[in-house]
């Protein structure tokens, strides 16, 4: 009878041990992210948060999951591991925030062929200052091993968070009317949506990562291009509380004709006009680059807004003015129609030459 040699699982491609350290590495980072209602260690089968001892009599629960999508394909390209967390978590607590609510914990699920606990650790760091930003624990996570399934290398994320907000002070859009006014938050680039466009691009065009951006010489084009997604969870609360903010609309995937008309009533539409913000010189370098079209460029890209805010014109100086104050630059850029029929809509308007184009233009979504 012959010997055999014994099979394990590191043998077939998964360590438990190199999760187990990763585990021990990240443990200070959740620790770190602690806040009232949630105060248990990782490593348990599940966690528990406290609603009463966060402060909240009667909540509504609201959660939100989303990933960062071919973004993470380009951090892999780049190296650029540390901020790629931050993404995972702002693209799920700013659909929160628009919603009413704040984000109260935060879990994340990392999957790769081959455990690296270096690149791991350096994205969990990540996950764990967007949590620390937005104002949220971090309580618990997945790291899943599958050899086989990933290329060397490669990885994905995926998040899921719970808020809550008062009942009864839920945004909703109902009061949404004709003649408010729509403020835009700046986003800090691209955040998280387009990537697939952005990768083509710079693989078609040869854009090396590394070297100055054509559009900024005081970074690299890679760190331009990862620039994490902003999170305006803290900045939006105390004004959203106030009862001064009718809708709120986070721009990502669809760009800024089809998320704004998610947080309108039937019968009204959102008008934007591009000559009151400028596009700023990261979407003009890819908007040259590709020969991109201005209907396509609002339709995948946010163009320089990452949050829009609906207001009564007698409250725009005030909420104005507190958000300037909570450190975001803020541009008046559109306003609520009527629409025709029973219908939310969005309308882009370009005057010829704006944004750098040669022909006035529109975009315009129905929903």
């Amino acid at each position: 009878m012959s010997e055999k040699t014994p099979y394990t699982y590191a043998q077939a491609g998964v360590s438990i041990d190199a999760g187990n350290a990763l585990v021990r590495a990240i443990a200070p980072l959740a620790r770190a992210t602690r806040r009232p209602g949630a105060d248990s260690d990782l490593g348990g089968f599940g966690a528990f948060f406290d609603p009463k001892a966060a402060g909240y009599n009667d909540p509504l629960l609201v959660s939100s999951t989303d990933g960062v999508g071919t973004k993470i394909k380009l951090a892999i390209d780049a190296n650029g591991h540390d901020t790629i967390g931050i993404d995972l978590v702002a693209m799920c607590v700013n659909d929160l925030v628009v919603q009413g609510a704040e984000p109260l914990f935060f879990l994340d699920y990392f999957a790769t062929g081959k455990l690296d606990t270096g690149v791991a650790a350096r994205v969990v760091a990540g996950i764990a200052e967007g949590c620390r930003l937005a104002g949220c624990a971090l309580i618990g996570g997945e790291t899943a091993e599958m050899p086989g399934l990933y290329g060397d290398g490669d990885y994905d994320l995926a998040g899921f968070t719970v808020g809550a907000v008062e009942r009864g002070q839920q945004l909703t859009g109902e009061g949404v009317a004709s003649g408010d006014v729509i403020l835009g938050l700046s986003s800090s680039g691209v955040h998280s949506n387009g990537y697939s466009l952005v990768r083509r691009l710079v693989t078609d065009f040869k854009v090396d990562l590394t070297a100055p951006a054509p559009f900024d010489s005081s970074r690299t084009a890679g760190e331009a291009l990862l620039a994490p997604t902003r999170i305006y969870v803290k900045q939006l609360l105390p004004t959203v509380r106030s009862g001064k903010i009718k809708a709120l609309a986070h721009i990502t995937g669809g760009g800024i004709t089809e998320n704004m008309p998610r947080v309108l009533p039937k019968g009204t539409r959102a008008v934007f006009d591009t000559a009151s913000w400028d596009l700023p010189p990261l979407f003009r370098w890819l908007r040259d680059l590709g020969s991109i079209e201005g209907a396509e460029l609002v339709r995948t890209f946010n163009c320089g807004i990452g949050m829009a805010i609906v207001v009564a014109e007698e409250n725009v100086d005030a909420v104005t003015a507190a958000l300037t104050e909570a450190g975001e630059s803020v541009h008046r850029i559109g306003r609520i129609e009527p629409a025709e029929g029973d219908v939310r809509g969005c309308r882009v308007t370009s005057a010829a030459g704006n944004w750098g184009y040669a022909d006035a233009w529109d975009a315009s979504h129905d929903a």
